[in-house]
């Protein structure tokens, strides 16, 4: 496993836990109508699990491409800080970065799963 996959695996754990120690953090970030408590939980859940399946290499396949679909599910999330008078984290400009991470992650990721032999 590559050094950047490792540290996006460290990345989506520690995230996933923060998740549980603050998850009031997260309550902005969701819409409105959103169940905020599940959501966040299970959101937390999906980065925990699919960060440390990615060190197993029996099931790292399947949680690169799982990744791959938290981040495709996390997009609308970044335009909708953007699309804000007021982003959440930052200015209208850290906001573009965010957006424009959040793609690069979800092309990487989709390469990276086209690419894992298991």
């Amino acid at each position: 496993m590559s050094y950047p996959m490792i540290g996006f695996a460290v990345v989506l754990l520690l995230a996933g836990l923060y998740h549980f120690y603050n998850p009031a953090f997260y309550d902005p970030f969701m819409p409105e109508w959103f169940p905020k408590q599940l959501a966040n939980a299970a959101g937390g859940l999906a980065e925990i699990l699919i960060g440390a399946a990615m060190f197993f290499e029996p099931t790292r396949k399947y949680a690169i491409w799982a990744a791959f679909a938290l981040m495709v599910i996390f997009l609308p999330l970044h335009v909708m800080d953007l699309a804000r008078e007021r982003p959440l984290v930052g200015s209208k400009a850290a906001a573009v970065i965010r957006l424009l991470i959040q793609f690069g992650l979800i092309w990487w990721l989709w390469r990276s799963g086209a690419d894992v032999v298991t």
